[in-house]
């Protein structure tokens, strides 16, 4: 892996990114929700791709599906146990560019205290600068996961046939990263 004092850090522009999730409800309908409270590092060299790494912590108790009822479930103990578990983090390990230029990035994901490999399927959009000088960079990604591999296994049998909540989970995640100024070598924090 990359020497992280090797790349350029970008920073994640919050008002200008989003991580969000959709999951079945009753095997018929599909419930959309984000998380509002999460932070990003990006170490990247925009000509070189293959070299980014990424860290990203989530604070699951900013969940947000616009029902306050079932947010406060989902942060509940059935869930999330934002008590328990107050953060969930990705860590990239890899990246594999595809022969059509779409990335593969590949990293563990913690989640309700249980980390499993993840691989995000991403798009970049590339890079431009921005009104103010600085440069900017977009990133699509996505990739699905069963909620049960990281121990959220509650559910309810419908009389019909199925369940209450589905067991795969689709995260859609948009970021604007902003290239962040290089610091001097020795340079006080």
């Amino acid at each position: 892996m990359t020497n992280r004092a090797e790349l350029p850090s970008w920073g994640v522009d919050l008002v200008h990114s989003s991580v969000g999730f959709t999951v079945r409800h009753l095997v018929v309908s599909k419930v959309r929700g984000k998380f509002a409270r999460w932070t990003g590092t990006i170490l990247m060299d925009e000509h070189d791709l293959s070299r980014t790494q990424v860290d990203v912590t989530i604070e699951p108790a900013s969940v947000d599906t616009g029902v306050e009822q079932r947010d406060n479930h989902l942060r509940s103990a059935d869930f999330f146990d934002v008590e328990k578990y107050p953060t969930m983090a990705f860590k990239s390990s890899r990246v594999e560019k595809a022969k059509d230029g779409s990335l593969r990035l590949f990293g563990d994901l913690t989640l309700h205290g249980v980390t499993r490999p993840v691989t995000l399927e991403v798009e970049f959009a590339g890079s431009q600068k921005d009104p103010w000088g600085g440069l900017r960079a977009g990133f699509s990604a996505r990739t699905s996961l069963d909620r049960k591999d990281f121990g959220l296994t509650y559910n309810q049998l419908l009389e019909t046939g199925g369940v209450v909540v589905g067991e795969k989970v689709d995260i859609d995640i948009e970021v604007e990263a902003v290239k962040q100024a290089p610091v001097a070598a020795g340079a006080a924090a």
